[in-house]
Order: C-alpha cells, then sequence, then structure tokens
C-alpha cells in the first residue's frame, strides 16, 4: 500500500477521495471506500408526493430564557420539516431555526417543494443546489436533507446511524457535554451563578461543561483581571479532570494580542479542553492553535458546505470540526466528517437547539469514526423534548439512540397547537443593559 503523506493528502481534494483516503486509517470493511453517505443502500422504489415546514416556538413568560452579550432571548424556535412520500412514510428534519422559521417555510415550499415532488428520496438526495452565501437557502436545504435520511432509513427498517457508519462500528451511545453558561450575569454576581451552574451539571453526571463569556463586558465592566480569578475558581470547584471548554472571546474588547499572549497561557495551565470560534479571521486561529500547548481550537458551525471548511481543516485553523446538520444538512456534515477524519480530527457537532436539530447531529456522531462528544442545550427549552411522543433523553452524561427506522422519533399530534409561532426576532435588547 502507497504511504499516504499530507502532501498527498492535499493533492486529493475530490469529495471522490476523500472516503477512499479514509479508509486507509479506518477500512474495517468494504464501506469504508464510501465516497458519499448513499453509497451501497440499495434503490428502492419510492416517491415524494408533498414537503411542509411547520414554525414552531415556546414562548418565555418572563421573556427571559437566556443571556448573551447585551441582549436577551425571549423565545426558542423549531422549524420541523416533514417530506411525505406515496407509501405514507413520513420523514421529519430541520434547518436551523435561526435562520427563521417562517423564512425556511416559504423557500422551502416555494422552491424545493416545486424541484423535488415527485422524485426518489434517494435522487433527492444528491440534488443539493444552495446559495451558500444565502443563510435561508443553506438552512432550508439542511431541513430537508436531514429528513430526507430518516425516510430512507424508514424504506430500509434500519437506523439512520447504521446506515450512514463508514467502518461498520457504529456506536449509539453518545457522550455529551453540557452546554450552557448563558445565564450568568456579569453585572451581578455572575462569577457565584457560573461556578454554581457547573458544579450542577458535574452532579447531574456531564464530565463537561462549555461556557459563554457573558453579558456584555464593557457595560459589566469586566475585565482579563478581572475574568482570570472566576476561570481559576471554576477550575478549583469542578476539579482537574473535568473537561471545560471555553467559547468566543472576541467581542469582548480584549485585544487579540492579549487573547493570545494572556489569555491562551491561561487556558493551557487551567487545562481547558478546547477554545471554540476564539476570535474572527482564519490567521488568527492559526496564530491562536500555534500558540495553545494543550488546549484545541475547535470551530465550524457557521460552515454550511464542504467546500468552506475544508480550508480551515487543511490549514490547521480548527484542530475539532462542529459544523452542524441543520446547517449543513446530514449529507454534507458526513462529507466534511470524512475530510475531517482523514486529517486525524475529530468531529463534535454544534447542537445548540431543540430536539428536531439534535436527531441529525446525533445520527452522524454515532455514525461516524472520528465521533468526539455531542453538544447538549442546557437552558430551557420544550421544544428539545415535549414535541415528541418518545423523546432523546440525556441521562448522566450520556444519550442512549433508539433500535429503530430512520431516527427512532415521531412528532406528537397537533404539535403547532401546543407550540404555535410568534414571529420575530428572537433576541431582544437587555433592559439592564439598555438602562
Amino acid at each position: 500500500m502507497k504511504k499516504l503523506t499530507r502532501r498527498s493528502f492535499l493533492e486529493k481534494t475530490t469529495v471522490a477521495g476523500l472516503a477512499t483516503l479514509a479508509s486507509h486509517a479506518h477500512s474495517k470493511s468494504h464501506a469504508a471506500e464510501k465516497t458519499h453517505p448513499l453509497d451501497g443502500i440499495e434503490r428502492e422504489n419510492i416517491r415524494i408526493t408533498d414537503i411542509t415546514v411547520t414554525p414552531l416556538s415556546y414562548v418565555d413568560p418572563t421573556g427571559n430564557l437566556w443571556r448573551h452579550g447585551s441582549r436577551m432571548i425571549w423565545k426558542s424556535d423549531a422549524a420541523p420539516c416533514r417530506i411525505y412520500t406515496n407509501q405514507g412514510i413520513i420523514g421529519i428534519g430541520e434547518g436551523t431555526p435561526y435562520a427563521s422559521p417562517d423564512e425556511i417555510k416559504a423557500y422551502t415550499e416555494t422552491v424545493l417543494k416545486p424541484m423535488l415532488i415527485g422524485k426518489n428520496p434517494w435522487d433527492a438526495v444528491r440534488m443539493r443546489q444552495v446559495d451558500a452565501s444565502h443563510f435561508v437557502h443553506t438552512a432550508s436545504w439542511a431541513g430537508v436533507d436531514v429528513a430526507l435520511w430518516d425516510i430512507i432509513g424508514r424504506v430500509k427498517n434500519k437506523p439512520v446511524y447504521e446506515l450512514l457508519s463508514v467502518d461498520g462500528n457504529p456506536q449509539p451511545r453518545l457522550h455529551m457535554y453540557a452546554s450552557g453558561g448563558v445565564e450568568h450575569e456579569c453585572y451581578n454576581k455572575g462569577a457565584d451563578f457560573l461556578v454554581t451552574e457547573a458544579v450542577r451539571y458535574q452532579a447531574l453526571g456531564f464530565d463537561a461543561f462549555k461556557l459563554r463569556r457573558g453579558t456584555d463586558w464593557k457595560f459589566s465592566n469586566m475585565t482579563f483581571n478581572k475574568y482570570e480569578p472566576i476561570l481559576r475558581r471554576l477550575r478549583e470547584a469542578v476539579g482537574p479532570d473535568f473537561k471545560l471548554m471555553h467559547e468566543i472571546i472576541g467581542g469582548t474588547g480584549m485585544p487579540t494580542e492579549q487573547v493570545v499572549n494572556e489569555f491562551c497561557p491561561l487556558l493551557d495551565e487551567l487545562n481547558f479542553h478546547w477554545f471554540e470560534m476564539p476570535v474572527p479571521g482564519m490567521d488568527n486561529y492559526i496564530r491562536i492553535a500555534k500558540k495553545l500547548k494543550k488546549v484545541k481550537v475547535s470551530g465550524g458551525e457557521t460552515h454550511r458546505t464542504l467546500a468552506q471548511t475544508k480550508p480551515w481543516i487543511e490549514s490547521g485553523a480548527i484542530e475539532i470540526v462542529q459544523t452542524d446538520c441543520n446547517v449543513t444538512g446530514l449529507t454534507e456534515n458526513w462529507l466534511i466528517s470524512r475530510l475531517a477524519d482523514g486529517h486525524g480530527i475529530q468531529h463534535c457537532p454544534h447542537n445548540w437547539h431543540g430536539g428536531l436539530t439534535t436527531i441529525g447531529n446525533a445520527h452522524l456522531v454515532a455514525a461516524i469514526p472520528n465521533r468526539h462528544m455531542l453538544e447538549t442545550n442546557m437552558t430551557f427549552n420544550p421544544l428539545k423534548e415535549a414535541i415528541f411522543k418518545d423523546p432523546l433523553v440525556v441521562k448522566n452524561g450520556w444519550m442512549d439512540l433508539p433500535d429503530k427506522p430512520g431516527y427512532g422519533v415521531e412528532l406528537i399530534e397537533n404539535v403547532e397547537k401546543k407550540f404555535p409561532y410568534t414571529p420575530g426576532d428572537f433576541r431582544k435588547q437587555n433592559p439592564n443593559i439598555a438602562g
């Protein structure tokens, strides 16, 4: 076998080469030679008859679900996409509700639906035609793509994770990490809240916690010198082995030079697990990745295509890939995962919204050989579980996927009546900061 080098890998840039290259490291069956997730899945005679999107909302009675920067989040949204077939099989999925559920509905039902009606799902999966610069277009296609895989799994009578697996060794028991750190107010005993939050997740059985920077630093009079002892206190509270991850520090007013020369050494000293989307710019990611000795740089949640992610992986700008199925679609994210695996990089999808977001990401993580963990949103949001008849539930930091066809979940009857959609941006100005 010809030795695989980094240079030879970079010379093979086509999608067709990705899975073959990765198979050098992970070949356990002929499935490892897949160049597309549909390869080897026998086509069935089934047609798409209808596609709908039903926007949903949960509106918090206090209008204050969580806070970040100068904003307050007053509602959670969902954008369930349902694809109907001539066999009576219905697939469900979701494109990121951050693209606005009503706009996703309009684009899906006026553009994608006419294009896909009458098509076989096997063909539809390969028909991805999106303007990657347009968030609504890519989000809408992502929802359709995720739903198509639910249909394919149901038709084949197999879980999606089994169909997507390239090494014949899917792992339907998923390691979950607690994602929060969006409720502490830097201007109101935020350090106490943050430390208590981390300890609470640890008591629930989690062994990893991702935090954010808190409320607007300028308004809150927060500085690096004030933030450093908070992170030290946090590490002391959870102990040396508990994984801590820090999201974006850009937007705090901290200069990039200070991030590189002071914040990064602090994260290394405190043995953080990763530094996510640290500051804007690929060159800055690379600088930070070189500066960090223990901590890995993660990112990619906003990437919409394999082509967008490819240079970030190849340049070493991101060392843990976090592309999200409800942004890219499940098919595209599978291809991104194969590229990452060929570079020895783990995949840990961004998974912030509700239960519809989780289904696609969970089955991808269960299927791929370079799986790491999966994010679970710890903010209060009934759209995570209450929209399903039998929801996916995290227990003691783990989630078990059902051994059922497709994603193994069903929406409750009249879900749109229980969670009627409320239009408008999910963010508003934090009145404490506005005042």
